[in-house]
């Protein structure tokens, strides 16, 4: 079983990838081609997939039962122990600010007691 999912990938490789897989939502490409073909379409997906993210998952003979690889994604897989996890990034910057103090009824409360 394979699956590829892209994000704002062009048309044109949608297009290409339903020769081969089913397109069972926008961008969410699902089938179980040979390995051999599913090299060469993830190498397409990498060279046609311009500003957008591209993932592959496929299932393989290995602990986890399934692999993944992943291409222009924040993301990253990382091998520990055998095991494939996903690196996510800290981004302090991405995270919102705690609303302003005094922003909700009970903080009210608190600061001026029970009225």
């Amino acid at each position: 079983m394979t699956v590829i999912v892209l994000t704002h990938c062009p048309v044109g490789l949608r297009g290409f990838l339903t020769r081969w897989l089913l397109e069972i939502s926008p961008g969410v490409f699902i089938g179980g081609p040979s390995a051999r073909v599913r090299q060469a379409l993830w190498e397409e997906v990498r060279q046609y997939a311009g500003n957008g993210r591209a993932l592959l998952a496929y299932s393989t003979n290995n602990e986890q039962g399934f692999a993944f690889e992943t291409h222009d994604h924040k993301w990253h897989p990382v091998d520990h122990e055998g095991l494939t996890l996903i690196r996510r990034p800290n981004d302090q910057a991405t995270t919102s600010p705690p609303p302003p103090r005094g922003w909700s009824k009970a903080s009210k409360r608190r600061r001026f007691g029970n009225r």
